[in-house]
């Protein structure tokens, strides 16, 4: 997503190849992805921008590198930039109760545990408050949309929306009034739908799967609706 609003925007130094790394496969243990993250997790990339390739592993840090590479969605004002910060980092160290922690029991885990459901549930549905709560008061999470809405669209947005667990009226997403104004707006940008769209090789709206990405046309060439209608043409 960040690529793609940076492109948007009018960084065409944000120009980027994007492969699915299947880890179903195994894919993250092979020598080439350790190279690039050395604790085998997606996401990670290569910066060959510079004079030497850089590796920047974790989300938050390849969203900081990336917004201020191109001085674009880090606010410049210090307030700002520290409420920006603040809301980044809680991401980090929340999202794990979301996708970890409810995801797991509630929709993966071979055995219903009451006990784990309520208790990630009542976190999760607290952490909603606390975004329900900021929001109230703000359109975005630091002053103008930024890479803190961005990366908690990602989990927090997706969830509320519906996309997630198949959780949105076990937790009655639609009490959280702000959240869902807030990631609607996200949701409706272009260059969101598009990031969605890169590496996604899973869903029945296949036009919205884009398992590579090399270039800005392949949006409209190579998703998955368009190179199953040519296989059988």
């Amino acid at each position: 997503v960040l690529l793609e609003e940076l492109l948007a925007a009018g960084h065409t130094g944000a120009e980027y190849d994007a492969w699915i790394i299947n880890i179903m496969e195994g894919d993250q243990f092979t020598s080439g992805f350790v190279g690039a993250n050395p604790n085998s997790k997606i996401p990670a990339m290569m910066d060959h921008s510079g004079d030497k390739p850089q590796r920047i592993f974790e989300s938050a840090s390849i969203m900081l590198h990336l917004a201020e590479k191109f001085g674009a969605f880090i606010p410049t004002d210090p307030a700002q930039r520290t409420e920006m910060m603040s809301w980044l980092f809680w991401q980090m160290g929340s999202a794990p109760y979301l996708g970890g922690g409810f995801g797991h029991f509630y929709a993966y885990a071979p055995h219903k545990d009451e006990y784990a459901i309520n208790r990630f549930t009542m976190e999760t549905k607290r952490q909603l408050d606390v975004l329900d709560r900021h929001l109230a008061e703000n359109d975005y999470f630091a002053g103008d949309y930024s890479i803190a809405d961005m990366a908690i669209w990602a989990w927090y947005g997706q969830l509320v929306l519906g996309r997630l667990y198949d959780a949105a009226e076990f937790l009655d997403v639609t009490s959280y009034k702000n959240v869902m104004r807030w990631a609607k707006a996200i949701d409706a940008r272009p260059a969101v739908t598009r990031g969605r769209m890169v590496n996604r090789a899973f869903g029945d709206d296949l036009s919205m799967q884009l398992h590579e990405r090399h270039d800005a046309s392949d949006f409209e060439t190579m998703t998955q609706d368009k190179i199953e209608a040519a296989k059988d043409s």
